[in-house]
C-alpha cells in the first residue's frame, strides 16, 4: 500500500462570472496537466442572493462537460436543445457539451437566501470533441450513500467505491467523484486508482492530508499564501489538494471533522487549447468556433 503525498495545496480565490455571480475559483485557467482531465472548479456558495441571483446567462460549451453538484438552494438550467429543469439540494447534473451546445444556469437561494453548489469542468479527449451533447440529471435520493463503522459517510456521485456503484456513467474520463465526510478525530485510508490523478477540495471542517510516515516539523510552503507551515497544521475551509501518485489517500479529521470532494480521473494527455467555455485541441479548432458561433452554425443537428 503507498499513501499518495501531496504536490500541491491552495486555497480558492474570490471571482466573478456569468452576470454578477460571486464565487471562489478553486482551480482553472492555470497548468491544465496539474488536474489533467479536469480543466477548472468552481465554489459558488453565498448566504446573500444579491452575490448570485444574476445568474449565468446564456452562453456557449464545446469540447468539455460540465458537473453540477447543488448543496443548498436550486438551479434553473435550460439549452438550446429544449431541455429545462430545477436542480435543487444534493441533485447533480452531468452536461457533455461536446459539439456544442448553448444554456443557461440560474440559481435560487433556499427560504433562508442560501445558495451551495460545485461546478467541475472535465476534458473531453479528441476523439470526442464533436460528439452529441447530453446531460445525465440526476436527483439527490438516487445517489448512494456508503457509511463505514467508524462514521465515514461517502456519497458516491460516479464511479465504484466500497461496493456501490454511482449513477453517473459513459463519462469518458472514467472518474470516480465522492462526497466524503470523516467523523471528528478519525483517521481514515481512502482507496484510490494508482495511474489517475487525484484532488480533494475541503468545503467544511478541517484536517490533514500529509503523509502521516513524514517527520512532524517538515516545513512546506503552502502555494497562494507564501508563509511556511508546519506538516501537522491543518487544511480547511476551501482548500484544494491535488495528490502525488500513490494507491491510497489518508486523512486525518481535526476535531470538527472533515467534508471533501474527492475526485479521479484518467488523464487525456492532449494538447489544450481553451477559449472562456471552448476547450479544444488546437487554436484553429478554436478559431473556427468562434466562426461558427458569429454564423449561426455552433449547434450541430442531431444526427
Amino acid at each position: 500500500m503507498s499513501i499518495r503525498p501531496v504536490k500541491h495545496e491552495s486555497i480558492a480565490r474570490p471571482a466573478m462570472e456569468g452576470a454578477g455571480v460571486k464565487l471562489h475559483r478553486v482551480f482553472g485557467f492555470g497548468d491544465p496537466s496539474m488536474t489533467d482531465p479536469f480543466l477548472m472548479m468552481d465554489d459558488f456558495r453565498n448566504d446573500d442572493p444579491a452575490d448570485y441571483i444574476r445568474g449565468f446567462p446564456w452562453h456557449p460549451h464545446r469540447g468539455i462537460e460540465t458537473i453540477t453538484y447543488v448543496l443548498a438552494g436550486t438551479v434553473e438550467h435550460g439549452d438550446s436543445l429544449g431541455n429545462r429543469g430545477t436542480m435543487g439540494a444534493g441533485d447533480v447534473q452531468w452536461m457533455t457539451a461536446g459539439s456544442g451546445i448553448l444554456h443557461q444556469e440560474m440559481p435560487k437561494g433556499d427560504f433562508a437566501g442560501r445558495m451551495h453548489g460545485f461546478q467541475l469542468w472535465a476534458n473531453l479527449p479528441s476523439s470526442l470533441k464533436m460528439t452529441a451533447p447530453r446531460y445525465q440529471d440526476i436527483k439527490s435520493a438516487d445517489i448512494p450513500v456508503v457509511v463505514d463503522d467508524d462514521g465515514t459517510a461517502v456519497r458516491i456521485i460516479s464511479g465504484g467505491f466500497w461496493g456501490k456503484q454511482g449513477p453517473v456513467d459513459g463519462i469518458a474520463a472514467e472518474p470516480v467523484y465522492l462526497d466524503v465526510s470523516v467523523p471528528p478525530g478519525k483517521k481514515k485510508t481512502i482507496p484510490v486508482d494508482t495511474y489517475r490523478s487525484a484532488f480533494a477540495y475541503i468545503f467544511a471542517g478541517s484536517g490533514t492530508f500529509r503523509d502521516a510516515s513524514k517527520p512532524f516539523g517538515v516545513k512546506v510552503e503552502k502555494e497562494f499564501q507564501g508563509e511556511e507551515l508546519n506538516i501537522r497544521d491543518l487544511s480547511g475551509n476551501r482548500t484544494l489538494v491535488v495528490f502525488d501518485t500513490g494507491d491510497n489517500v489518508t486523512v486525518q479529521a481535526s476535531e470538527k471533522g472533515i467534508r471533501f470532494l474527492l475526485v479521479t480521473g484518467k488523464p487525456i494527455q492532449e494538447p489544450v487549447a481553451w477559449h472562456g467555455p471552448i476547450v479544444m485541441n488546437t487554436r484553429a479548432e478554436l478559431q473556427q468556433a468562434m466562426e461558427e458561433l458569429r454564423n449561426g452554425t455552433f449547434i450541430k443537428p442531431a444526427h
